[in-house]
């Protein structure tokens, strides 16, 4: 490899981990880290749980303090887009049209959240939570609301939701379809949830589709429902997905669809240049040959210590790891294992209300299983799960 850095366009958990893991596995040569945002790498998962109920310090959201970048010889770029990819001579071009070269270039640019396309969705008071700088505003307009409406019963809509709640505001949930999470969870553990925010005051309103945000002054009143009603809120918080930031590499000729194509080992059609974390859509043991694209912390730092391991260790064995994710929402814990997508079995293992686990299978084989303060399934099943795949020979 020649003398030109591996640079990782992205400081998330993927890009971070990357530098982290090719520093403490040896690396020798060059690592540059870029973030179009003008702070420290941080940590995103809080930003929807911790930091709304108790407004953490900066401090504490940041992967490392500035000393560590410079410790680690990983060189800090922050605040600079990258607008475009050379791939002929092996640069990246920045917006201020400054270019540096790469041997190896990992894109790690993550995720955007989606916009809500309706009239008035540009209002003051119209929110959604993706960065920490998003987080901060969101936390102050808490401080001085009474109401929130949440667009989507998602994770984050649901977390936020909670943590609402709890700052005792007035929350409704607009989820447009008939359940919650009903492409991602089992319609058992969506009834729990349900039925946890519901007890909790949350008015949870299911097909309830939003035509438009109601506006005074140029600040949000309300949410416009189809059916028809008005919900007051004096802040609308937009959860209803996210969309990957696959456009740089799109721009430069490189396949994508609803993120960035990659092989079995993370490498996109160039191979000079791999794609990790929320923006990449990799293969995997599926049945319809779609591939996945997952936003989770798990996957984002599995991928980036397998693409440490192929730099340096020159390995091909593809990549595979079981997903799994998490969410915390009025004290209880909710983890899940594997991909609950087609399953047409069910099992409740139920210890108490509050704690129990739903495994979900298809033609009887284990996909995945839900636990509600059950750590020990989760474990188990994600065990269970590496285990099986490992054994298919995948």
């Amino acid at each position: 490899m020649s003398d030109s850095p591996v640079v990782i366009v992205g400081a998330g958990h993927a890009g971070f981990t990357l530098a982290l893991m090719l520093r403490a596995r040896g690396w020798e040569g060059g690592v540059v880290l870029v973030s179009d945002e003008d702070e420290l790498p941080y940590q995103r998962p809080p930003l929807s749980k911790e930091y709304l109920h108790a407004g953490q310090d900066e401090d504490e959201t940041r992967f490392r303090p500035a000393s560590f970048y410079a410790e680690q010889r990983i060189e800090l770029v922050l605040g600079a887009r990258v607008v475009d990819i050379d791939r002929a001579g092996r640069n990246v071009v920045f917006a201020d049209g400054t270019r540096r070269s790469f041997a190896h270039l990992v894109l790690a640019s993550g995720a955007r959240a989606r916009e809500l396309r309706v009239r008035g969705h540009d209002a003051d008071g119209v929110v959604s939570l993706r960065t920490r700088h998003e987080a901060v505003d969101l936390r102050a307009r808490l401080d001085a609301a009474r109401s929130v409406a949440v667009v989507g019963g998602g994770f984050i809509g649901l977390e936020v939701a909670a943590a609402s709640a709890e700052l005792g505001l007035r929350v409704t949930v607009l989820e447009a379809q008939p359940r919650l999470m009903a492409r991602s969870l089992s319609h058992v553990m969506a009834d729990h949830l349900l039925a946890l925010q519901r007890r909790a005051g949350v008015d949870v309103r299911l097909a309830s589709v939003v035509d438009a945000i109601a506006t005074e002054g140029g600040r949000v009143t309300g949410v416009l429902t189809r059916e028809p009603d008005t919900v007051p809120a004096d802040i609308v918080v937009v959860g209803i997905g996210a969309v990957p930031n696959d456009e740089l590499a799109a721009s430069c000729g490189l396949p994508v669809r609803d993120g960035v194509l990659v092989d079995a080992q993370l490498l996109t059609a160039d191979p000079a240049i791999s794609a990790i974390g929320d923006c990449a859509r990799f293969p995997g043991p599926e049945l319809d040959g779609a591939g996945y694209r997952l936003e989770s912390v798990q996957n984002a730092t599995d991928q980036a210590r397998y693409v440490a391991d192929r730099l340096i260790n020159g390995s091909t064995q593809p990549y595979w790891a079981v997903p799994w994710f998490w969410t915390e929402q009025f004290g209880q814990k909710l983890q899940i294992a594997g991909l609950a997508t087609g399953y047409d079995e069910l099992r409740t293992e139920r210890a108490r209300d509050d704690k129990f686990s739903v495994y979900c299978s298809r033609g009887g084989t284990l996909l995945a299983c839900e636990s509600i303060n059950a750590p020990g399934d989760h474990l188990r099943a994600r065990k269970a799960l590496a285990a099986a795949f490992t054994g298919s020979g995948g």
